[in-house]
Order: C-alpha cells, then sequence, then structure tokens
C-alpha cells in the first residue's frame, strides 16, 4: 500500500525551500586565511562561501526557477525540471569538492584583494559550511529522483489561460440570434 503523494503545490514548495537553503549555505565564511601585505602587515581573510564557490548561489537561483516550474510544468517540462535539480545537485557537489580539494588558491585571492599581495602565511582554515553544502546537494539530488518518480503520476496542468484562437483567424460570422441574446444578458455584442 503507497502513501498519500506530494501534490504540484507541496512539491513547488519543497523545491524553493531548497533552493533557499542552498542559498543560505553560501553566504557564512567558508575559507579562512591570514594575509601579509607590505604596509598592512598581517591581515585575518575571510571568504564566505558565494565568492568561494559562486557556482553555489546560480545553482540556488536555478533550484528556485525549478520550483516555480514545477507548478506549470507539462509531462516534457517535469524531465527538464528533474534535469535541472539533478544538474544543480551536481554543480554544488562540484564546487564543495574541488574547493575542499585546493582551498589555497581561493585565500590567495582574498589576500591579495586585502592587502594587494597574494600572500597567505599559516594554514588556510576550511569551515564546516562546505562540508554542509555537499550535504544540502545530496539532498536536492534525491530530491530530484524522488521527483522524477512521483511526478509521472501527476495531470497535465491546466489549459485554461491558453489563447482560444490564433489572432490571425477570421472573425466568426455574425449571429443575429447570439447579438440579440447578448444584448439580453447585457453585453455589447459590437
Amino acid at each position: 500500500m503507497t502513501g498519500p503523494r506530494p501534490g504540484r503545490g507541496a512539491t513547488a514548495s519543497a523545491v524553493v525551500a531548497l533552493a533557499a537553503l542552498t542559498g543560505i549555505v553560501s553566504t557564512p565564511v567558508w575559507v579562512r586565511a591570514v594575509g601579509v601585505g607590505v604596509l598592512s602587515g598581517t591581515v585575518p581573510v575571510e571568504v564566505r562561501g558565494a565568492v568561494a564557490a559562486p557556482a553555489v548561489p546560480a545553482a540556488a537561483l536555478v533550484l528556485a526557477a525549478a520550483g516555480v516550474a514545477v507548478l506549470l510544468a507539462g509531462r516534457v517540462g517535469r524531465w527538464l525540471v528533474v534535469a535541472a535539480m539533478a544538474a544543480s545537485a551536481l554543480t554544488v557537489a562540484w564546487s564543495v569538492v574541488a574547493l575542499l580539494a585546493d582551498p589555497v588558491p581561493v585565500a590567495r585571492a582574498a589576500a591579495a584583494e586585502a592587502t594587494g599581495v597574494d600572500r597567505i602565511v599559516g594554514d588556510v582554515v576550511v569551515t564546516a559550511w562546505p562540508w554542509v553544502a555537499g550535504v544540502v546537494s545530496l539532498v536536492v539530488l534525491a530530491f530530484a529522483v524522488v521527483l522524477a518518480r512521483v511526478a509521472r503520476r501527476w495531470p497535465e496542468p491546466s489549459r485554461r489561460h491558453e489563447a482560444r484562437g490564433h489572432p490571425s483567424d477570421p472573425p466568426a460570422s455574425p449571429d443575429a440570434h447570439a447579438d440579440w441574446d447578448a444584448l439580453t444578458r447585457g453585453d455589447d455584442p459590437t
């Protein structure tokens, strides 16, 4: 026996929440170091996640768009949403792995901005936030897989806001009875 399936609204809300969470984990400090300048001496350097891994906030924006698209997507659009979510999750994961593999270039760039020299002293410290971002990317990827399974059973979105005819179609032939009926209802048929 299967439990209740989440609807489009709940799924869209979950995707937007994951987008917000992805954006939030890119705001704290990810890398700390100490830069050395000729005139400034030693300067503590802190690099926020959005600077250390600029693809993470971009992935958060893609996820937010995917959350809105869940509400509007048809059969093919659902698969595009799943693909966008998976690509966003993989982008975040790749950014985290690249940073964890070598945080020194990020620290040097920040030291150069702070002191004018890209020299750092001591160790480069990576905080826990890149690891948190990595976990969030795994959650997004898992949700994309769940969405791929659940979205197959959703009905097609409503067509009520689509145009009825093409603007170049000729107007309908005048019907005297329909015009009188329209006047009776209070509508002006002209």
